[in-house]
């Protein structure tokens, strides 16, 4: 689907419901999904790989940046269901369905919103990512720019690229542009993506 489908906040087409069958935190999970989103039939290639090659998310507050239908938000209140999950989206179609499907799970932590709908003050102990890179740099960039120094001390943040969409020079430019103190590096290579990690100092 074009960047401007899933990147728009509202989404041509209507917005039907429609059965989705996904496996999460290794079961499978009877969702919903919709048209106008990215990969609304399961789980992309991207995002599956990603959830494979992190560890469990540690920490009290967590992030999802640009959530889709839910899938990583709802493995990240799977696997830490004490902890506060914040689902970012700019599409009102993808928080909607983050927030049903979440009901559907009955995870009482996830708080899906626009980027506009999180509290500036707050920061992150864990960001997990498949970074909407077809948006274009700049875009990009400012997404990243506006979420990624917001880790807390000791904080991580996990973002799956896939190499031929500029994963290594998208490394460098964080390393170059994040604040002092926050280390990137390549944490993981599986099939055509690379998986990036982003270290904020203690």
């Amino acid at each position: 689907m074009e960047s401007q489908h899933y990147f728009s906040a509202q989404p041509a087409g209507p917005d039907t419901r429609r059965p989705l069958s996904v496996v999460l935190g290794g079961v499978r999970r009877d969702l919903v999904t919709s048209s106008g989103l990215f990969s609304p039939d399961g789980v992309d290639k991207g995002t599956a790989i990603l959830l494979d090659a992190v560890p469990d998310p540690p920490g009290g507050r967590l992030l999802d940046i640009g959530c889709g239908w839910g899938p990583i938000a709802l493995t990240m209140a799977l696997k830490a269901p004490d902890a506060e999950v914040h689902a970012v989206d700019v599409n009102e179609r993808c928080i909607a369905l983050t927030a049903e499907n979440a009901a559907r799970l009955g995870l009482r932590n996830v708080a899906a919103g626009t980027p506009d709908t999180v509290d500036d003050a707050l920061e992150f102990d864990t960001i997990w990512s498949n970074p909407p890179i077809r948006i274009g740099k700049q875009e990009l960039h400012a997404l990243l720019l506006r979420w990624l120094p917001r880790l807390a001390p000791g904080g991580r943040a996990w973002l799956v690229v896939q190499k031929n969409l500029g994963a290594d020079s998208l490394q460098r430019w964080l390393a170059e542009e994040l604040p002092e103190g926050f280390r990137v590096r390549r944490a993981d290579t599986s099939k055509s993506f690379r998986i990036l990690e982003v270290h904020r100092a203690d």
